[in-house]
């Protein structure tokens, strides 16, 4: 990637060292991407190296006799190009210098070992400061304990054992897809606060559990796991075995089937949880609650977190281990640094992190989504603790976001004030990154941009009534089907009630006996004649409201529209229920879409109608305002909307139930609360709703906006302005509500 300088003007510091390695130092050899590569451990400290084939055979003269300068004098005879550099010579023993793997005539060597340990604490120190958020603390070493557990594993840590493990995992997915939604339902109870220590408990269990996994599976192989401790993962105790020495395995899938141990022990645990939910999650007991809890927590933990590559966990030592490239992260962004350097600072001989074009493409598209990655997760880790608990969430996000941005500024600022390659060319540097900053600011500061906003709805009829029966009966008569189209007044269904009937009739004898009480009275007893026609005209509303009730037998369409609902002609001669709804009467020329919007987003809809009215009163205004929808089912076919009914206030009813979970939408549901309110779409939080109509440049409603009941996605376009204002106020809406200060 760069032409090789030869020489280095620090050599004169070290050529007449006669340094050697140390009798302790082990070293195993590898080979990585066709290339035989050497791993120099220290079992000491744990530290590992790895240096290349001609980097081993120049170490290897050095025995505490020869000076640097003749082992690399040596190896250029025997090597050629091939050779080190004296660039390379210097960097490759400052790295074992550094681990404490080097012993020669650099006096005084005490003092020497106590600062390179001092330094390593400090580097260390550092790196936990940095990582607040995924700090460590070790507590002892088991690798006594494992080496009488690993025995009793050895059986199942093998190719049947992994083929026995994937028909499990298999067998449970395929049980679990038919009860998914109950699976997804269940989540809401999983995460309520009354289940938190639960949760807590079996997710520090399922961690023992896994990193049992990692401990085991490096047993197995023939590693030491010198380290057993605790770390806090943004706020969440875990524990953690250090399982490093599997990179001294010699075969590559050695090393990522240590990495996979955990994750397989946390699935097969996973698994089995799986089959104990369905066989008891109908009796809701603690048993059921445990196995979900078990499910839940491994699989978040494992397909989020340790499964990510784009993290220093498990998923990333596998694809390390996997491709073959070591280093990953470190390495990756030296090559960014390198980049920068060699193409924007234009420093001459800038040292490449690596020379192999193949390896150089890995690490460049895993530097950039790693460098994208570590935003994304800052500013989603730093809102969750914010809305968890605000004071620390705000410490840690400044602690945090010192360390991985300001820190790096700060080591720019010092790389273009003090670096050597910048001799000849600091001020040019200098004003290159003022006008690399400028730039970055004045695009994301004042250039504006579009600004867009999403939001699921519903088509929906603006003029919809029920049918409701109202007294007990039997279904009698179907006069129309689901589908058909009826106008004001036709009749629907006919319902029949033998008692109601029978009621008629009893009311009209007694109405009949008390008419002649009546006459009666008036001729011989006129005291009493009052009272006969209180009692006369008792009886005749009685049969006034009897005759009302048995008028509404049958149910007429209360405007024109389409009848929707159950096919009640299958029901004729059933028996119905007073209150039971039978159908829905839709005027399906008159349709609207019902959008959900959560609070952090329900202002632009205020926005819009505000926009609206504006362009609309000032004549010949245009705005650039845009409300669209597209149909799931055909996303071909797009409408511009306006708002018919702007929220004015939060509520926690869904519009419809195709938004919640259970129906494919993407809100929360809260059960205990809709059994309380009576309804069955109660969503967890506030939301606003809202409600938009087609304009009428479109095309008809009917044709373009579908059925009542499809589900349409709405895509709102504001006012350009910078991308700057857009974060600020996406981070206001988003803390709205969820700040606990």
């Amino acid at each position: 990637m760069s032409e090789r300088n030869t020489f280095s003007p620090f050599w004169h510091r070290v050529r007449l060292i006669k340094p050697r390695l140390r009798p302790h130092v082990q070293v195993v050899r590898q080979r990585s991407r066709g290339t035989r590569w050497y791993v120099v451990t220290d079992p000491s400290s744990n530290a590992y190296f790895r240096i290349s084939a001609q980097a081993y055979g120049f170490v290897g003269m050095l025995d505490g006799t020869r000076t640097v300068e003749e082992a690399w004098n040596h190896c250029l005879l025997t090597q050629g190009d091939d050779s080190l550099t004296q660039n390379d010579v210097v960097n490759v023993l400052s790295q074992l210098h550094g681990g404490n793997l080097l012993q020669g005539d650099i006096a005084p060597e005490t003092e020497q070992l106590l600062r390179r340990g001092r330094e390593r604490l400090k580097k260390k120190v550092f790196q936990q400061a940095v990582g607040v958020m995924y700090f460590k603390v070790p507590l002892l070493n088991p690798n006594r304990w494992l080496a009488g557990i690993e025995p009793i594993f050895r059986p199942v840590l093998s190719r049947a054992g992994l083929i026995a493990w994937c028909v499990l995992v298999g067998a449970a997915l395929l049980a679990l897809l038919p009860h998914w939604r109950e699976a997804i339902a269940s989540v809401s109870a999983a995460i309520a606060p009354s289940n938190w220590i639960f949760i807590m408990v079996s997710y520090v269990l399922l961690k023992l559990w896994h990193e049992l996994g990692h401990a085991v599976m490096t047993k197995r192989f023939g590693g030491q796991v010198p380290e057993f401790g605790a770390m806090m993962l943004v706020l969440l105790p875990s524990p953690y075995v250090d399982a490093s020495s599997a990179w001294n395995f010699k075969d590559k899938w050695q090393r990522v089937a240590v990495g996979a141990g955990g994750m397989m022990f946390e699935l097969f645990a996973a698994s089995l949880a799986a089959f104990v939910w369905i066989a008891t999650k109908d009796d809701q007991g603690a048993i059921s609650q445990l196995a979900f809890n078990i499910m839940l927590t491994s699989g978040v933990s494992t397909l989020i977190f340790n499964a990510n590559p784009l993290m220093r966990f498990d998923g990333y030592y596998m694809l390390s281990d996997a491709i073959e490239v070591p280093n990953l992260m470190t390495r990756s962004q030296n090559l960014l640094k390198f980049l920068f350097q060699k193409h924007v600072y234009r420093v001459e001989n800038p040292t490449p992190p690596t020379s192999d074009a193949g390896e150089a493409l890995i690490l460049l598209v895993f530097g950039i989504a790693a460098l994208i990655y570590r935003v994304l997760i800052f500013v989603s880790i730093t809102l969750y603790v914010l809305g968890l608990f605000f004071g620390l969430g705000l410490v840690l996000a400044i602690w945090t976001g010192a360390m991985w941005f300001l820190m790096p500024a700060g080591s720019l600022t010092k790389w273009l004030a003090s670096s050597p390659q910048l001799h000849d060319k600091r001020a040019r540097a200098v004003g290159l990154t003022l006008a690399m900053a400028s730039c970055v600011l004045l695009l994301v500061g004042a250039v504006p941009f579009k600004e867009r906003r999403r939001a699921q709805g519903v088509v929906e009829s603006a003029q919809r009534s029920a049918g409701f029966v109202t007294f007990d009966g039997v279904l009698a008569t179907a006069h129309v089907r689901p589908g058909d189209r009826v106008r004001k007044g036709d009749p629907i269904v006919t319902i029949e009630s033998l008692p109601l009937e029978a009621a008629l009739d009893l009311t009209q004898a007694q109405l009949g006996q008390a008419r002649a009480r009546e006459s009666v009275a008036a001729t011989q007893h006129p005291a009493s004649q009052q009272i006969a026609a209180q009692y006369v005209d008792a009886m005749e509303q009685t049969l006034s409201l009897v005759k009302t009730r048995l008028q509404e037998r049958t149910l007429v369409a209360a405007h024109d529209g389409v009848v929707v609902g159950q096919d009640f002609a299958q029901r004729i001669g059933s028996s119905v229920k007073a209150g039971e709804m039978l159908f829905e009467v839709i005027d399906d020329t008159q349709l609207r879409v019902a959008a959900v919007l959560p609070q952090d987003q329900a202002d632009w809809v205020n926005v819009a109608a505000s926009m609206a009215a504006a362009g609309s009163d000032a004549e010949g205004a245009r705005t650039p305002l845009r409300i669209e929808a597209r149909r799931m089912s055909n996303v071909d076919a797009i409408v511009e909307l306006s708002p018919s009914k702007v929220p004015v206030a939060a509520r926690r009813d869904l519009p419809h139930a195709a938004m919640a979970f259970s129906g494919g939408g993407s809100f929360a549901t809260d059960a205990q609360a809709g059994q309380q309110m009576g309804e069955d779409r109660v969503a967890k939080s506030n939301v606003f709703n809202a409600y938009f109509e087609a304009k009428a440049s479109s095309d008809a409603t009917t044709r373009v906006l579908g059925m009542p009941g499809e589900r349409v996605t709405l895509r709102l376009t504001l006012p350009r302005r910078p991308l700057l204002a857009q974060w600020i106020d996406r981070i206001e809406k988003t803390l709205q509500g969820r700040a606990k200060v």
